[in-house]
């Protein structure tokens, strides 16, 4: 039975999309050109109530146009497939508040033009039920979900090139940046069989399941051959690999990751609420497991676990958000919307003490227990109230 949330002035589901060939009559209309280098939107303000960005694609590629939120993960309203020298509109009803507008050419990469966008006057009421509420949910995530993927697939690209080309350093610099991506959406991403294992497994894991070992850690255990030699005396990962090897490694990953892109974009691709909502406790999951990023097992050469474990965060926080105002609109969601928004807030405040993604985070084997100890409890202080949050959104008890 659905269950009515009512009229309710809508934050995080604000900008729910609702893609059409033709805009409302109502709406303001707003002109966007995608070209192979840039991303120019007419304006930059709007009044709140409905709007029509009318994308024209003037470049050579196919491209796609995002509205994201002020976090620039959320995807708020998408429309893509626009081939060129065609137009297509993405209407939807924006509420106030600041976010950001990008096109994305090929469909692949980080995007290209992003530029703020704020949307001011007074909050529009929408009726929503929770079909209407799903739907929108799981269209949103659904399109994150597609877009951290495509970013993933430049950014393994661009982390091998450098690996097989011998620039350690470099490739040092991108291992941890390069799986941001990935971390962000990690339980989705696990549900493609033997992907991950290839992708993300961790030596122990591949040999318990007598597999060979490639992907991300397979490559940073070559990369910080000094810290294998540590933790595997004697085994022949200690041996550096040769340059044929590292190609063979490395277009693996390529290869492995695409199949991964290819998944996602497929029509067989289908997400439902519980993946949004048990996805996130799932990601938080991550985190704490035994050899997962709070023991510091995950990176274990590199210690560059606290990019992972941001990227954790943050992807729990973005499917937390996709569904909040419609945990929010059912009894007793007010309180356990408050709780999550004020422990979000101070697990990524209490990470911040360490670094960012871009000045970088500290190496995670100079954090002492103690310290471990206050994350630990943060995340626990976080991961109470997130796994209320399926049973929340659902209306069950």
């Amino acid at each position: 039975m659905k269950r009515a949330l009512g009229l309710v002035a809508l934050a995080g589901l604000a900008l729910t999309a609702c893609v059409q060939n033709n805009a409302d009559e109502d709406a303001e209309t707003i002109a966007v050109t995608s070209t192979a280098d840039g991303c120019q939107v007419a304006t930059n303000t709007a009044q709140s109530g409905t709007l029509a960005f009318e994308v024209k694609n003037d470049g050579n590629q196919v491209t796609e146009f995002y509205m994201l939120g002020d976090d620039k993960l959320r995807i708020i309203g998408e429309v893509e497939n626009i081939a060129p020298g065609t137009s297509r509109t993405l209407t939807f009803v924006a509420q106030p508040g600041s976010y950001f507008t990008v096109c994305k050419p090929g469909m692949v990469g980080d995007g290209i033009g992003e530029a703020g966008f704020t949307v001011t006057g007074e909050a529009v009421e929408v009726a929503v039920d929770d079909e209407e509420a799903f739907a929108a949910a799981v269209t949103n995530y659904t399109a994150y979900t597609k877009t951290q993927v495509a970013e993933l697939v430049t950014n393994v690209t661009e982390f091998t090139n450098a690996y097989k080309a011998g620039d350690d350093e470099l490739a040092k610099k991108l291992f941890p940046i390069t799986r941001i991506n990935y971390e962000r959406i990690e339980p989705t991403a696990e549900q493609f069989g033997d992907l991950d294992p290839k992708i993300d497994y961790r030596k122990p894991g591949a040999d318990a399941e007598g597999l060979e070992w490639t992907g991300f850690h397979r490559i940073e255990a070559d990369l910080w051959l000094d810290e294998a030699k540590k933790n595997y005396p004697g085994d022949p990962i200690t041996t550096a690999l040769t340059p044929e090897q590292r190609t063979t490694l490395a277009d693996q990953l390529v290869a492995d990751v695409k199949t991964l892109y290819e998944q996602v974009h497929s029509d067989s691709f289908k997400l439902g609420i519980e993946d949004i909502t048990n996805g996130a406790i799932g990601l938080l999951d991550e985190v704490a497991a035994p050899d997962g990023k709070l023991p510091g097992e995950e990176d274990e050469f590199s210690h560059t676990d606290l990019y992972d474990f941001y990227a954790n965060v943050e992807g729990a926080e973005v499917a937390y958000l996709n569904v909040r105002d419609i945990a929010a609109g059912k009894d007793g969601g007010d309180e356990l919307v408050t709780t999550l928004n004020k422990e979000f807030g101070a697990m990524k405040s209490l990470l911040g003490k360490y670094g960012d993604y871009d000045s970088g985070f500290v190496s995670y084997d100079t954090v002492g227990q103690e310290e471990r100890n206050a994350l630990g409890a943060q995340l626990n202080a976080l991961s109470e109230p997130l796994s209320k949050l399926t049973s929340q959104v659902l209306g069950v008890s």
